[in-house]
């Protein structure tokens, strides 16, 4: 209870004296996709071809990706954020982690509302397998929140940790068929191959787009492996919260 009263709270002060608002979900890819579609069609850079139109493998991509580091990002956001609350008040400390995926959750969904009527505008149809593209999401926001709750004891006695995170995933993207294709051969495509978090974006664009998965039992895998972390990560995070706040507090 005290988590979903926590999310409503920061959902409703997420967007307050913005003068866009939810704008804000779809204005980073936005510029995103226009910024390498420019770069794409100049030829500054060389894309390899796309199974959809290269705009909507941009939009779709990094929308993705922005779901992804906003659930890596939050169990240490949620614990920076409450560390006065935390120093003096005595409550269910799981409700920060809780809270910070329902908020995840939901500003997903406002993406998703907008990521699927623009897929129409692209030129991209869905068809029945848009039906399995909340798991593939699901699984996107799993793996995140697993990483991050990992980092998170770390990251509250060291902010070097989130300011480092932003660099990673920034690198990691540009591993990640975010705005570049699977690489079909070399070392790129062995780099590609061996990230994780490959599976589960080809998957989730392959569902939303009206495609077989190319790497189903692999997302299949990185699924259970991350439920498996995030066990870890409540683990320690309930057995170092305590030592935590009385470092935070003294």
């Amino acid at each position: 209870e005290l988590a979903w009263r926590l999310a409503i709270r920061d959902v409703r002060s997420q967007y307050r004296g913005s003068l866009l608002g939810y704008f804000w979900a779809f204005i980073t890819p936005l510029f995103s996709t226009a910024v390498w579609v420019f770069l794409s069609a100049t030829g500054v850079v060389k894309v390899a071809s796309t199974d959809i139109p290269y705009p909507a493998y941009v939009f779709s991509g990094t929308m993705l990706w922005q779901i992804f580091t906003e659930a890596l990002s939050s169990p240490l956001g949620q614990i920076s954020a409450s560390k006065s609350m935390l120093a003096k008040l005595n409550f269910p400390r799981e409700a920060l982690i809780l809270s910070g995926a329902f908020k995840v959750i939901f500003n997903a969904v406002v993406k998703v509302v907008i990521l699927v009527p623009a897929l129409f505008l692209f030129g991209v149809f869905p068809d029945a397998h848009i039906v399995y593209f909340p798991l593939g999401v699901g699984v996107l926001i799993l793996v995140g929140l697993s990483l991050g709750l990992l980092l998170a004891p770390l990251g509250t006695l060291y902010s070097d940790i989130g300011r480092f995170i932003p660099l990673v995933t920034q690198l990691l993207m540009y591993l990640t068929p975010v705005v570049f294709a699977m690489p079909a051969a070399g070392t790129m495509a062995r780099l590609f191959g061996a990230n994780p978090l490959t599976p589960v974006m080809l998957t989730a664009r392959a569902w939303l787009t009206g495609a077989e998965s190319p790497m189903f039992t692999y997302f299949l895998a990185v699924a259970g492996c991350a439920s498996i972390l995030l066990l870890i990560g409540w683990f320690l995070y309930r057995i170092t919260m305590p030592v935590l706040i009385e470092r935070m507090s003294s």
